[in-house]
């Protein structure tokens, strides 16, 4: 076993050394180009080797993706568009889909709106910087990690045993001394898995919205202020109207990063109860069931919901640059 791993990484640092070798050898040749030329070849061997990257790296594994979702699970039969036609008429992938539609709805929402909340209040508290960096900390963890925090903090035991779980305990605290299996509990398992990825995401969101309402020219708060605008008319004429950019960048980047869900579900339900999104469903479909072809099908659906998202993103960003 470590024989063939320490095979698989001389080939792996053999390969990069080999590129970084020709690229090196590559500029070395471009330094005795002269006139036209030397341009030229500076556009080349700078862009060759980063475009060739993102053929290898994006291209022909998408490429390939689209082609195996064409096929059956072992890329023995053509099918057509046989497998986009079981996404879309299975009913277990109906609940797949309603599941990411809620993810992609509901979590960004709340994530945005907190982290709004959290900027206009934090901004005004003596040592803001604290409680930024503690409000940003969960960012630092993986998305694994969270999800194994909360699962203590979900977990469950009977009523008649000690509790670990701190939900549980805080029911019973206030009375309630049969609080279900939290995890079990479906429609309620996936809201309170929103509530992981909302913990998480929402310090990223509150340190772009602080930095995007402390850019507000003060000249424009202040006449504002002047018109006689105070409080949510401020923050809802002036505040919300200068930041509106910023706040669909964070929504929008926020709505990819839980389209591409897969660690909070892996590890909290393994998509079992109900839990099941898109993401996880692919994986399943690749690594359990090694049906490559309705992974495939799910992958191009997953890349053609993420592709409008990224798009938009780089319009607004691009807007928000020419505005400044």
């Amino acid at each position: 076993m470590w024989a063939d791993t320490s095979v698989k990484l001389g080939n792996m640092f053999g390969a990069v050394a080999g590129f970084l070798g020709v690229l090196l050898l590559l500029f070395y040749l471009a330094g005795f180009a002269r006139g036209r030329l030397s341009r030229r070849l500076a556009i080349l061997f700078l862009l060759g080797p980063a475009v060739l990257l993102l053929l290898v790296g994006i291209v022909v594994p998408a490429v390939r993706t689209i082609y195996l979702s064409l096929y059956n699970e072992d890329s023995t039969k053509f099918l057509g568009g046989g497998n986009y036609t079981w996404a879309f008429g299975n009913s277990d992938i109906h609940q797949v889909l309603l599941n990411t539609l809620l993810w992609i709805v509901i979590a960004p929402i709340l994530t945005t709106g907190l982290g709004l909340v959290l900027a206009l209040l934090v901004d005004r508290l003596r040592g803001q910087a604290v409680y930024k960096s503690l409000i940003f900390m969960p960012m630092a963890i993986s998305f694994v990690g969270a999800s194994i925090i909360w699962k203590f903090v979900y977990a469950y035991r009977d009523p008649s045993q000690p509790q670990i779980g701190l939900l549980s305990q805080i029911c019973m605290w206030l009375g309630w001394h049969h609080p279900p299996n939290w995890i079990l509990s479906h429609p309620l398992n996936n809201f309170l898995l929103m509530i992981i990825m909302i913990w998480v995401q929402t310090g990223f969101a509150m340190v772009v919205l602080s930095a995007a309402i402390k850019a507000i020219p003060e000249d424009v708060t202040e006449a504002a202020v002047l018109d006689g605008a105070q409080g949510w008319r401020l923050f809802s004429n002036v505040t919300i109207p200068m930041i509106r950019s910023t706040i669909i960048v964070v929504l929008t980047t926020v709505m990819i990063t839980t389209l591409k869900l897969f660690d909070i579900i892996r590890t909290m339900t393994g998509g079992n109860f109900g839990t099941q999104v898109l993401a996880n469903e692919m994986y399943s479909q690749a690594f359990t069931e090694f049906n490559n072809g309705r992974a495939g099908a799910l992958a191009v659906l997953l890349f053609l919901a993420v592709v409008p998202l990224v798009a938009y993103n780089v319009a607004m960003l691009r807007k928000e640059r020419e505005v400044r």
